[in-house]
């Protein structure tokens, strides 16, 4: 069975026979039992370059590529030399053994690219018969090699970056976060570190360098205020950058959710239960656009599916329903407020469309005077929400940048702790996110052929 040929790079490794032995996971193995070529330089002394003598033999096993499903192991006679003047001894080297691992380099190389491809640390156990451990720690070195200096710091930015975007997202259950600041043209995670805080964006910072921040014009974040403070501290002409996904959120959340359960509990209180009824199930429908809503009707007629049916595990087809736009609108007709915050939210909307910043402020400011005219208690914390972050909500028309790529970021994030089970090392963790930033999600035929359920 000497039909295997094996890599030009093992030259070293000759006159093998082939065996195939069954390992404990029921995977059939062909063990390849050669001999190793002696190399001069390992019989002389490096201490004082005598004739060594051999001293001892020992067999050692190497893990080696895989032959289609079948896994495949090196095994060969090792020497150990001993000089009898000095007294040193050594080991018989081994060319094509990786480096910390008893694999050969193919094998190293091989799993390299199967992670770097996108398969998870399970796939590539099955695919290279390796533990998982073996192969973690491989990833490891794989991910300190392309993003680490040494493996203690991070490499610098490959670009200057026009425009940041800092975000901050749960690590750990126990009120764990860390921070991620990204390139906002390409994607790129720049910087991850623990915490929350003002430290973080300090020691960014301080890894970039005063010189490169200089080249950055905005930066895009939420209503953390520590993030604003840290930049306005160190780096005063970077403008701070509210968008439109976060103003609206806080809208519809702590606004529009909270009046709507407000009305609905005093129509209650005064007895008018039909308008109260026609309240519930409403906030949907009260915190989407009138566009996205006008959209879905034409939907509706047209019978779009929004779920399949299946006679085999009895559920019924889901379709899209009709008349969203006109209970919005009957709702906002019936009610002074929510007609008020329909305004508001036009309004709002068509502020973010301005390229001036004279012209945004003055919309602004229209939708602050309307809160504030209300008297809602709701309304006036928006009007305060809208005034502490004046500056950076009027930004926007000169900076047109959204926090759209940074919560893209934070969906791969919960995607790739999904696919690994969880990741306890935070350092690996982190440095698997800057891997995933750089690359896109591609169909993968490989790890569709690999089995779901190791």
């Amino acid at each position: 069975m000497n039909y295997i040929t094996l890599p030009s790079s093992l030259e070293d490794f000759h006159n093998y026979k082939t065996e195939i032995v069954t390992t404990a996971s029921n995977r059939e193995l062909y063990l390849l039992h050669g001999q190793l070529k002696g190399n001069e330089k390992d019989s002389l002394c490096p201490n004082c370059g005598r004739k060594m003598h051999i001293h001892d033999r020992c067999e050692a096993t190497l893990r080696h590529l895989c032959f289609g499903d079948k896994l495949s192991c090196l095994r060969f006679t090792k020497l150990r030399y001993y000089c009898p003047h000095c007294g040193h001894s050594h080991m018989q080297e081994v060319p094509f053994q990786a480096k910390g691992h008893r694999i050969n380099c193919e094998l190293l190389n091989y799993t390299r690219d199967l992670l770097a491809y996108g398969l998870t640390n399970k796939q590539v156990a099955y695919l290279t018969g390796l533990g998982r451990n073996t192969v973690k720690d491989i990833d490891l070195q794989r991910l300190k090699d392309k993003y680490t200096v040494d493996g203690e710091r991070l490499i610098q930015p490959e670009r200057q970056a026009r425009y940041l975007g800092i975000d901050e997202f749960k690590l750990h259950d126990g009120h764990k976060y860390a921070v991620i600041i990204i390139d906002m043209v390409t994607g790129h995670i720049l910087w991850l570190a623990h915490g929350k805080k003002k430290v973080s964006v300090y020691s960014f910072i301080e890894h970039v360098g005063e010189d490169w921040m200089d080249g950055v014009e905005a930066v895009a974040c939420d209503m953390n205020s520590d993030f604003q403070e840290a930049f306005e501290d160190r780096c005063p002409h970077i403008q701070t950058v509210f968008d439109y996904f976060h103003i609206v959120k806080n809208f519809n959340d702590k606004v529009v959710g909270q009046i709507r359960k407000d009305e609905q509990r005093r129509l209650i209180a005064e007895g008018d239960e039909k308008a109260a009824k026609s309240l519930k199930g409403s906030r949907y429908i009260l915190t989407s656009s009138k566009q996205t809503l006008a959209r879905k009707d034409p939907e509706a007629e047209d019978g779009k599916i929004l779920s399949k049916g299946s006679s085999l595990f009895s559920k019924e087809q889901v379709v899209r329903k009709d008349g969203h736009l006109a209970r919005y609108e009957d709702l906002i007709r019936q009610n002074k407020l929510l007609f008020t915050l329909d305004l508001i939210k036009e309004k709002l909307c068509e502020a973010y469309k301005m390229t001036d910043e004279p012209s945004m402020a003055d919309a602004i400011t229209e939708i602050m005077d309307m809160c504030m005219a209300t008297g809602n208690k709701h309304l006036l914390w928006f009007s305060r929400l809208l005034d502490n972050h004046f500056e950076g909500i009027i930004a926007h028309a000169t900076y047109d940048i959204s926090a759209g790529k940074i919560e893209g970021i934070n969906h791969k994030i919960k995607t790739l702790r999904r696919q690994g089970y969880g990741y306890p090392d935070d350092d690996y963790f982190f440095l698997k996110l800057f891997d995933a930033s750089r690359k896109g999600y591609v169909r993968n035929p490989v790890a569709e052929k690999i089995p779901q359920d190791l």
